[in-house]
């Protein structure tokens, strides 16, 4: 396809594979394995895979292998690789390019399992991890080493929303040769092409916006194809986390309304923001698109929305944002962010929950924190539904 086609043409057209059958929705091949004409074409097959060949589901299929190319057309990198989750995604991205005695800069503010892996797992192999707070460049200038091997990021922290300058740390990093990974979820592929920040490898929980209806788990990676083939591929492919065909079909329907669904969730959570901005029950208001927020210029460089999540701080802690969450009707209770249905999360009992008090102190996740991705829902039902909640605590 012409790479001056549009976002939106993009996600319903690119990568598409018709059967001799010609249909109009992409196949699913629920195959695990491919048949050869013949043994020397077998053969010739594991010597060299041509470009549109297949010999095993955990190396690659054509469903798959559609929403590989449609990703990372859109994303704007030469190559991608599907993973069975976001998690699988992260590890591998790591993995496959470090050993030990390597040094890797971190920012500190991740999702809790992407700090298992970064802070218990990489440092189990040898690895050497340094962590930096995320929007202090001073901090990443002086941990950056003329060895340092990679350097990994959210663009977007979760769940206190702090934004990186990306653009500003993948110069540091690129001035010593480290590779730049980030975790581009919050800011997703509609607002940010990370590899134009200077990002080299972007990393996706798919099973948030990408899917966006709550209904399988998924995880990428985008980069240069020397990296996805060379690099990352023979560490999937021999460790198994895959991405199922079925699970590809699926994101490769959640794809096609990926822009429109963003655009109207971003535009709903700028509205909420603004309005709950002021409220007595709330101690603050964090999100990206208010001026208010301390990385607003920076989120306005290089995104262009603000995603679809705010987060509410509630006076009162922990007791008072349970009395907030148990009193919605609307926003349901959950730890998934990006879909259609509107999700309040409690980080501090949940999705961080193995934290010590003092590290959620430091990453601004107090007791009283609540994480609300928004929906699809009308925002005036939403507003109404979180007025009457916070009337309750």
């Amino acid at each position: 396809m012409s790479n001056d086609r549009k976002t939106r043409t993009r996600l319903v057209h690119d990568g598409i594979r018709r059967s001799q059958y010609g249909e109009v929705s992409e196949a699913i091949f629920l195959t695990q394995g491919f048949v050869y004409d013949t043994a020397e074409q077998a053969e010739a097959r594991f010597d060299k895979l041509g470009e549109d060949e297949f010999i095993y589901a955990r190396y690659g299929n054509p469903t798959v292998r559609m929403f590989e190319e449609r990703l990372a057309a859109v994303e704007g990198t030469e190559d991608c690789f599907a993973a069975a989750s976001g998690m699988a995604a992260v590890n591998a991205a790591l993995m496959s390019m470090l050993k030990a005695g390597d040094h890797v800069v971190s920012a500190r503010a991740l999702f809790g399992s992407c700090l298992y892996i970064v802070e218990e797992i990489l440092t189990r192999f040898g690895v050497e991890v340094t962590f930096v707070d995320g929007t202090d460049l001073d901090q990443w200038r002086e941990a950056i080493r003329p060895d340092t091997k990679a350097v990994f990021m959210e663009m977007v922290s979760n769940p206190a929303l702090e934004v990186v300058d990306l653009k500003a740390v993948a110069g540091l990093a690129h001035e010593v040769g480290a590779t730049v990974i980030v975790d581009n979820v919050f800011a997703t592929p509609i607002y940010t092409r990370a590899v134009e920040l200077g990002a080299d490898v972007v990393v996706y929980s798919t099973t948030k916006h990408i899917d966006g209806q709550g209904r399988a788990l998924g995880g990428a990676i985008c980069g240069t194809r020397e990296f996805i083939r060379k690099t990352l591929e023979p560490y999937l492919k021999h460790t198994g986390g895959a991405m199922s065909p079925f699970t590809a079909w699926i994101m490769l329907k959640g794809m096609e309304t990926l822009d429109l669904r963003v655009r109207a969730q971003t535009q709903a959570a700028q509205q909420l923001a603004e309005a709950l901005a002021d409220h007595p029950k709330l101690s603050r208001v964090i999100f990206p698109g208010l001026p208010s927020h301390a990385q607003h210029k920076v989120a306005r460089e290089q995104m262009n929305g603000f995603g679809t999540v705010l987060s509410l701080d509630i006076a009162g802690g922990r007791d008072a944002a349970f009395r907030f969450l148990n009193a919605l009707e609307i926003v349901t209770i959950s730890n998934n962010l990006g879909d259609a249905k509107s999700i309040a999360t409690h980080p501090a009992t949940t999705t961080h929950s193995r934290l010590s008090d003092e590290q959620r102190a430091h990453l601004g996740i107090g007791p009283g924190l609540v994480r609300l991705s928004v929906g699809l829902e009308d925002p005036e039902d939403l507003l109404a539904d979180l007025t009457a909640a916070l009337a309750a605590v």
